[in-house]
């Protein structure tokens, strides 16, 4: 099936009706964005179905195009299973074609095993039930079908060496997540990187950060926090995100110096070593 055939997806939908909408309405992107005080850029996402308007820009969307309502009711339809801050990153990940993720304190989700993310869960939720812990295990470990399909994109992950060195979920846990990683490198499905302790100061040293480019769309770059996150598109933020990241892998290990070392982390771990 070509590309020009694929059904399109529920967002996808909302997107390219907008665009119907819009031109029927003969307002351009760029006006439509002073309306519903965005960025172009932002409009485009929305139309090519990578991003969802907030509640309050659907609102404005509709009072630009005359819609009634329209694109508010639409997009009650279309909640996310994600939290509110990440669920428009959950979209890119689908439509990328390049994402490169650094891994702070954290293997990236993207990356994570069912055992590790269950771990994570289980720390910064104090009160859960065993349903609320298998949704939330599946709803983050199924993002790894974006490594399988047949258009996956190109995959980097660069680590600081305290994510190979923090136990989460005990040693086996660990170990297995750390063959994971280094497995899915050695497949030919990742390109990773380690920065190490010897490293000492790097640029990367505040936060993680997740570079996302397209075909056809402006790259993006979004950081996290504890329950928040933010998602940019503003073009000087997203070069200074790429600079910041080319700088700390310029301090990193080579990827076989990398590999080698998430292997041995992983040996340790098993063994009880660390």
């Amino acid at each position: 099936m070509g590309e020009d055939d694929r059904p399109l997806t529920r967002r996808e939908k909302y997107g390219k009706e907008l665009r119907i909408r819009r031109i029927a309405a003969a307002i351009t992107q760029e006006a439509l964005s002073e309306r519903v005080v965005c960025s172009p850029t932002l409009i485009s996402h929305f139309e090519a179905g990578r991003r969802l308007p907030k509640p309050d820009d659907a609102q404005r969307i509709d009072h630009a195009l005359g819609t009634d309502g329209f694109f508010v009711r639409w997009l009650e339809d279309l909640e996310s299973k994600y939290t509110d801050h990440f669920a428009s990153v959950a979209e890119l990940e689908q439509q990328a074609t390049s994402i490169q993720n650094f891994g702070l304190t954290l293997v990236p989700g993207v990356f994570q095993t069912e055992a590790y993310a269950g771990a994570l869960f289980r720390a910064y939720r104090p009160n859960y039930t065993a349903e609320e812990l298998d949704e939330f295990v599946v709803t983050r470990t199924k993002r790894r079908r974006i490594l399988d399909g047949p258009m996956h994109p190109v995959a980097w992950m660069l680590l600081d060496e305290a994510v190979l060195r923090r136990r989460v979920g005990g040693p086996q846990v660990m170990a297995e997540q750390l063959h994971r990683i280094a497995d899915t490198a050695e497949a030919g499905r990742l390109r990773l990187h380690v920065l190490p302790f010897g490293a000492g100061a790097h640029a990367l040293q505040q936060s993680l950060l997740t570079l996302m480019s397209f075909e056809d769309a402006a790259p993006v770059a979004y950081v996290e926090g504890f329950v928040t996150g933010n998602l940019m598109d503003d073009p000087a933020l997203v070069s200074a995100c790429q600079t910041a990241y080319a700088l700390a892998l310029s301090d990193a290990l080579s990827q076989q110096e990398s590999l080698a070392l998430v292997r041995a982390a992983a040996e340790e771990h098993a063994h009880g070593q660390q």
